[in-house]
């Protein structure tokens, strides 16, 4: 790793349900991408990709007033949301989704960025597909569906964290300010006057619910009933399979880059260096908030991008297991069951929290909640007899106390694993 940091990575094109991914190499933090797209099907027991639905296509709405905050997406533009009115009983509980899409670690990679809908509003979706958990079907989203629904759009590159810029470079690195501006704006469209609020969000969006989850609880009125849901945003401080920290790595360049330090709870930073404060494992045991973690033991981002990119397997001794787990050796499986037990180990202390919510399913995945066919389908996830959404929905309404932790793979039958072709 003494030279410039290869880094592998799988950038979801179009939006969850597409079911295509693209392939890119990060060279000195910059991807360049080939010109093939891989196809990303279903496998495991039957499980296909369900059609996405694409009838409740919602709006994009650019904050108007967030320049003058200085809240803006890497290349300057406005920041924005999309929002989905709730009615009947929904229409004082907010769902608030926090979008993913990776980060940028260097200025180059941050250039390539604001060329792209994740650090530019100029080249966002002017609407986009509300599925799974953002539904507004009870049969497909049987708890929030009828909630005020939001999706705020990610464009600073550093989970709505970062405040600092580089101006030869011409890049804002403003994802906090993008926070209390989209929070702001939202307050004033009747979020103030919540009675039950969520904060979720998937992947880099994921940890993003992690960071901001107590201020969100600060933000609402004592008498509203807070929670947070953290997809996929369980990013560990593992070993690679070469021995070294390919995500430390590159979560250092992001974090000292971007100026998240001065973002990141106290909590933490009082004795960690601030690296370590970016990885949830060293945030969740002190939140204040009641959290929920839905996780793929063997999430299937980690296994490309942080325990075997490339440049830590440079002879592609894991290409065949990290496209299909079912094709992964003996001791490359013994490699992932030490994963999960980390992960395990790590959230023992958080789990211990009567508030606080798990659902870590033995599956190859990534993102559950945001895709209809894991998060309510007739064939999604489940642990023991429960699904995703009614696992969510019982501990946020406290129905019941929620610690699923599946058993080890390959006993976990209705996994929709992710298989790259």
């Amino acid at each position: 790793m003494g030279m410039a940091l290869r880094f592998w990575g799988l950038i979801l094109i179009g939006f969850l349900g597409c079911m295509k991914w693209v392939e890119g190499f990060e060279y000195d933090g910059l991807f360049h991408f080939n010109k093939t797209e891989m196809s990303i099907v279903q496998s495991g027991y039957g499980a296909s990709a369900a059609a996405v639905d694409y009838s409740l296509m919602v709006g994009l709405t650019l904050i108007q007033g967030a320049a003058a905050k200085g809240a803006v997406c890497l290349d300057g533009t406005l920041p924005g949301y999309h929002l989905h009115r709730g009615y009947g009983s929904g229409a004082n509980s907010w769902l608030i989704q926090l979008e993913g899409g990776g980060w940028c670690n260097t200025i180059r990679a941050c250039v390539y960025r604001k060329t792209t809908r994740r650090g530019s509003s100029n080249h966002m979706e002017k609407q986009i597909p509300f599925a799974g958990i953002l539904s507004n079907k009870a049969e497909e989203n049987p708890d929030f569906f009828n909630w005020n629904r939001v999706k705020v759009r990610y464009c600073d590159g550093a989970s709505f964290a970062g405040d600092s810029e580089d101006k030869a470079a011409q890049l804002q690195f403003r994802g906090q300010r993008i926070w209390l501006a989209a929070m702001e704006d939202l307050m004033s469209k009747g979020m103030r006057y919540a009675n039950q609020a969520l904060l979720s969000g998937c992947s880099a969006g994921g940890l993003a619910s992690i960071l901001h989850c107590d201020e969100f609880r600060d933000l609402l009125p004592r008498s509203t009933k807070v929670k947070c849901l953290s997809d996929a945003g369980l990013f560990m401080d593992a070993v690679d399979v070469s021995g070294g920290h390919t995500l430390r790595n590159f979560f250092g360049g992001v974090v000292s880059l971007q100026g998240v330090q001065k973002n990141l709870p106290r909590t933490c930073t009082n004795h960690l260096d601030p690296t370590s404060c970016f990885f949830p494992q060293n945030l969740i045991a002190n939140i204040r908030t009641p959290m929920f973690l839905l996780n793929a033991a063997y999430d299937s981002w980690q296994v490309q991008a942080s325990l075997a990119p490339p440049s830590a397997d440079p002879h592609g001794n894991w290409h065949d297991c990290k496209m299909n787990n079912e094709r992964c050796s003996t001791s490359q499986m013994q490699f992932l069951q030490e994963f999960r037990n980390h992960m395990l180990n790590l959230i023992r202390g958080f789990s211990r929290f009567p508030k606080n919510g798990l659902f870590i399913n033995s599956c190859f995945a990534h993102c559950q909640s945001e895709r209809q066919d894991t998060w309510f389908s007739d064939n999604s996830p489940l642990i023991g007899n429960k699904g995703i959404a009614l696992a969510v929905g019982d501990w946020y309404f406290d129905r019941e106390g929620v610690k699923a932790i599946d058993c080890a793979y390959p006993c976990d039958k209705t996994c929709h694993n992710l298989v790259f072709k």
